[in-house]
């Protein structure tokens, strides 16, 4: 089962989503100026990614899909990559760099089973 791991920042909060194995398979779409937007972030991902639309931008003439959307796109080295978009357009996840089409639509998928459910495990508190 995956989990959302907030981390705190000099100038915020961050959050990662993780598969059950412990690998990162998104990462939030900002740094967030308080725990509990970072929060509402997490939340925003678990209740989108199930039901999002998938846009792939890597084929000659996609059709533009609505919000919410996973889309799929070449990055500046050449890697596909994946950035979950809300409702209203923002972007609330993204993922790494992968070789392959296949290795981004895998995490896609996993983004879409891990998300829904996953614990949200917060930051341990400095003394």
């Amino acid at each position: 089962m995956g989990k959302f791991v907030i981390k705190q920042t000099k100038t915020g909060y961050t959050f990662a989503l993780k598969a059950g194995n412990g690998e990162t398979i998104a990462i939030g779409g900002e740094v967030y100026s308080s725990l509990a937007s970072c929060k509402n972030g997490c939340e925003s991902v678990a209740k989108n990614a199930p039901v999002a639309n998938l846009e792939d931008q890597t084929v000659e003439g996609y059709v533009s899909e609505k919000h919410p959307k996973f889309e799929i796109y070449l990055d500046k080295a050449g890697e596909f990559r994946f950035r979950l978009k809300a409702r209203n357009g923002e972007v609330i996840a993204a993922s790494e760099g992968y070789k392959a089409k296949a290795g981004c639509q895998n995490g896609i998928e996993s983004v879409r089973k891990n998300a829904a459910d996953a614990p949200i495990i917060e930051p341990e508190k400095e003394d």
